[in-house]
């Protein structure tokens, strides 16, 4: 792979990186300053913190992700190391995402928007797990219609496959 396709992938790493890592950022910022404030009682915000706590994991961990495939993008494997840990993260996060959704059920809050916000972030981690982890979702709007039904594999994913003999799933 020629120096400016590498140089073209880790710009699109940094951007894919810090973009996921500003969403999580946001997503806290909005819970503390617009959602909170409004949310009437101790459940309700324990809700909302069950869903966003997942959310926001996963999106840092993709966030560093991205970032540190810069490194070895067009060169090398993921380290092994690193891989190692983004396999535990497979399997923690689902775990995380199933304590999301029982917090969830267990504070439902009072208010339908409420429910249905809550509910609509705890949602957007699962999509986030799933594009992570099992297949990948993320793609141009004028290209989703198609590119959505062919089930690629996500990146991370492949990089976890070419970096060590672990079975990493579909």
């Amino acid at each position: 792979m020629s120096e400016d396709r590498r140089e073209f992938l880790r710009r699109k790493y940094l951007s894919l990186g810090l973009g996921e890592l500003a969403a999580a950022v946001v997503f806290v910022v909005v819970a503390f300053t617009v959602a909170i404030p409004r949310l009437v009682g101790a459940d309700d915000q324990a809700a909302l913190w069950s869903a966003l706590v997942p959310l926001s994991v996963v999106l840092v961990q993709g966030g560093a992700y991205w970032l540190s495939a810069r490194a070895w993008v067009a060169r090398a494997s993921m380290p092994t190391s690193l891989a190692t840990l983004y396999r535990a993260f497979r399997i923690v996060d689902v775990g995380l995402l199933g304590a999301g959704l029982v917090g969830i059920v267990l504070f439902l809050p009072d208010s339908r928007g409420a429910t249905l916000f809550v509910v609509f972030i705890w949602l957007f981690g699962v999509i986030e797990y799933v594009n992570y982890f099992v297949f990948r979702l993320s793609y141009p709007l004028r290209q989703l219609p198609s590119r959505l039904t062919q089930w690629r594999t996500p990146r991370l994913v492949q990089d976890l496959r070419s970096a060590g003999p672990w079975q990493t799933g579909p």
